[in-house]
């Protein structure tokens, strides 16, 4: 299986993403319930681990306010606002090259965010909200639609779901892209995501998985968030944290190619990971003089205890 290509450039408001290669979008939770970074975190923290993945590789980072946990409520708009605009605000002033995603459906936070200087909205909710999309047009910013069969902290996945995943996956997502334009979106600042296990089984996951170009006639950027994914320890009995293999796996499959934003949790490890597979898949040159440096050859030192020089 080759991964697919989509549109190699994602348009923002002030500036354009390269998507020629994919683009390592960082998780980053400023909620105190996430599956990934429990418990509170000074923006202090919360600001080291953003350079850090960037430091890594990240050219993207996502910041959310409120956890995807289904068995807690959802969070007020106003605490929202107040977890992820100061967020947003201290990326903006201490890393101004880096593009800010949001991780929201709500308009208010929208709005909030996109004044503080995000870039992209991050909509899990497949535009429930008719307000949102005229708002992205407002800021000129970017827009990312997922496909949901429910609203979200909505956990649902029955095996008899859908007739045909693919084309209604499919058709789901060309409605609101045809919804987002209509409300001024511009059409190079849409970004379509298939959802991956978001109201769908492993085995349906799998499916839209085999099947993106089908679901993306348009060719439009996709954000595939395969990191850790029920999908990858339901096929490899594993818990997320031991989930590294099974996602440079799924990298490779589908998000390998142009037009991609990889939402993961781990960016040095895909990053070094899309480094070989990108020098073997190539036909480009190798450089003659590549070494490895002396000190990466031993995991502790050299042998004989002396330092390299």
């Amino acid at each position: 299986m080759t991964a697919p290509d989509f549109r190699p450039t994602l348009r923002l408001a002030d500036r354009t993403l390269d998507l020629h290669r994919p683009a390592l979008m960082g998780v980053v939770n400023a909620n105190p319930d996430s599956f990934s970074d429990p418990g509170h975190r000074p923006l202090e923290a919360i600001v080291d681990q953003v350079r850090a993945m960037v430091d890594e590789g990240a050219t993207v980072i996502d910041v959310g306010g409120q956890s995807g946990i289904t068995n807690v409520p959802e969070v007020d708009p106003s605490e929202e606002i107040d977890r992820v605009a100061p967020v947003v605000e201290a990326i903006v002033a201490e890393l101004p090259h880096v593009v800010i995603s949001v991780d929201t459906y709500k308009p208010a936070v929208a709005r909030a965010v996109l004044e503080a200087g995000a870039h992209i909205v991050n909509d899990v909710s497949g535009l429930r909200a008719p307000e949102l999309a005229p708002l992205v047009a407002e800021f000129d910013a970017a827009l990312v639609i997922m496909h949901t069969a429910a609203p979200p902290k909505t956990r649902l996945q029955e095996s008899g779901l859908y007739d045909d995943i693919v084309d209604e996956v499919g058709a789901f997502l060309a409605a609101k892209v045809a919804e987002a334009t209509a409300a001024g979106v511009h059409p190079e600042a849409i970004v379509t995501d298939p959802g991956p296990d978001f109201t769908k089984t492993p085995a349906q996951t799998v499916e839209v998985l085999r099947h993106l170009p089908a679901l993306n006639p348009q060719a439009l950027p996709m954000l595939l968030a395969i990191s850790r994914k029920d999908f990858i320890g339901a096929l490899t009995h594993t818990r997320p944290k031991e989930r590294m293999a099974g996602t440079l796996a799924a990298v490779a499959a589908v998000g390998s190619g142009t037009g991609v934003i990889l939402r993961v949790h781990d960016v040095g490890e895909v990053r070094r990971f899309l480094t070989v597979l990108d020098a073997l898949r190539s036909d480009d040159p190798v450089d003659p003089d590549l070494r490895l440096v002396d000190e990466l050859r031993w995991a502790a030192g050299r042998p004989d205890g002396t330092k390299a020089v």
